[in-house]
């Protein structure tokens, strides 16, 4: 049953305890488990990428089926509807249109004083793309991934995703790769395949930088080889907080709220609404559909340890707990959701109205779906161009300019005891006055 509470001191303390669910006590041992990995990985390469795939995953590789071959992704085509390569067709289009819209551009402005400033974009070289396997299929997260890299121009990206009990790959998910520009794939998960991305192996090329999400062992991998590489964030388990009024279908809420709850049984399904009727029937509701659910032990478990119904008086108060806990997905299922959006000011995505689900955010709108959790949207964007790219300051000062801010830096060397630094300008400044140059000394 979902729990349904009307104290605002106790909403907080809930949301609190909700957003902190991922400091599990065994964080640290599980850390140095990832560490032992990593060290294996750098130190022994493709032999302990072997090891681990086949202590983890229980499939024999070698370098030869490390990496998908070209007869298995064509084969992949044969295996999947042509319903589904429609609809991973589309999402790869929509997804392209919405992240060309925001490809940074260089640009250069050039000042009356002689002075010329900018920043120039590029793309990084190498990008490594985590697939989770596990619980499903993520035909959606190759996308979301892939496309942006691709956009941003990464002249070189690789995939990694963990291989079933055969060694085989998801066909949905090879098929996704293909339509996203990947072919080159490889069949190993888990920390050892972080570790593959990040410092390279004998088959397996280091990268610049790696996105995607996973298990705890993945986060923390990725967590200990940042800095070595980029990566996109640490991603948490996934979470919902819907803000609805007395407009809403409490059907329609339910069904959201157990959208996220059957990701993992540590997901988050929380509603804040300002109608102690819907809350009510919301809760009913969902029991009614998890009845019979596909996924039902686990959207339980979710449901039981991190699902909550808030009954606030107002939208605004609603507005200031959803800011608090900053979450993944933030639905607004109100009358007039564009007016609520002025008090949101930290989220991941925002899904406006009521014909507005979350799962057409996760799959085809075109924003990705990678998203900041855990309390990250305070600070943290979803995964976009920008992941892959990064920029150069451009500066150019004329003589003249030069002799414009000469005095200012010299107090500034001065200042923090650099002389160098102020040398480098008066050496300028004093030969351009005398009128001399390299060549005439």
């Amino acid at each position: 049953m979902l729990r349904i509470t009307h104290q605002l001191t106790e909403a907080k303390t809930e949301l609190q305890r909700i957003c902190a669910r991922t400091h599990d006590d065994q964080v640290v041992h599980k850390e140095a488990t990832v560490r032992e990995i990593l060290h294996a990985i750098r130190r022994q390469g493709d032999q302990a990428l072997f090891q681990y795939t086949s202590d983890f995953d229980g499939v024999s590789l070698n370098a030869e089926t490390l990496r998908l071959s070209g007869a298995e992704l064509d084969a992949a085509y044969q295996q999947v509807s042509k319903g589904l390569l429609d609809a991973i067709r589309l999402a790869c289009k929509n997804v392209e249109a919405f992240h060309r819209q925001r490809l940074p551009q260089s640009w250069v402005r050039f000042e009356d004083n002689g002075v010329v400033l900018g920043k120039r974009y590029t793309p990084i070289d190498r990008a490594g793309l985590y697939v989770p396997g596990g619980r499903a299929s993520y035909p959606s997260t190759v996308i979301m991934n892939a496309v942006p890299a691709r956009v941003a121009g990464v002249p070189r990206v690789v995939m990694v995703t963990p291989p079933g009990k055969t060694g085989a790959v998801n066909p949905a998910v090879l098929v996704a790769a293909q339509e996203a520009g990947i072919t080159e794939i490889y069949r190993i998960g888990g920390a050892q395949a972080i570790g593959a991305l990040a410092y390279g192996t004998e088959t397996i090329p280091a990268v610049d930088v790696i996105t995607g999400p996973g298990n705890i062992y993945v986060t923390l991998a990725k967590k200990l080889v940042f800095g070595t590489v980029g990566i996109d964030s640490l991603a948490g388990p996934s979470e919902v907080l819907v803000i609805a009024d007395h407009t809403a279908d409490p059907a329609h809420v339910a069904a959201d709220l157990l959208a996220q709850a059957e990701h993992d049984p540590m997901a988050a399904a929380i509603l804040i609404t300002t109608h102690d009727p819907l809350a009510e029937r919301v809760a009913i509701e969902v029991d009614r559909q998890l009845a019979g659910h596909p996924r039902q032990t686990l959207t339980e478990k979710a449901i039981a340890n991190y699902g909550l119904a808030v009954v606030v008086d107002s939208l605004e108060i609603a507005a200031d707990l959803s800011n608090g806990f900053a979450p993944e997905h933030l639905q607004l299922e109100v009358a007039e959701p564009w007016d609520l959006l002025e008090h949101i000011r930290h989220a991941g995505a925002i899904f406006l109205g009521h014909s507005t689900p979350e799962a057409v955010g996760d799959y085809l709108a075109g924003p990705n779906h990678t998203l900041p959790t855990s309390g990250a949207a305070r600070y943290a964007s979803p995964l976009s161009t920008e992941t892959f790219m990064k920029y150069s300051s451009l500066i150019q000062y004329s003589p003249e300019a030069l002799q414009g801010v000469a005095e200012a830096i010299a107090v500034l060397t001065d200042t923090e005891g650099l002389p160098s630094h102020g040398d480098s300008v008066q050496r300028r400044v004093q030969s351009d006055d005398d009128g001399d140059s390299a060549l005439n000394l």
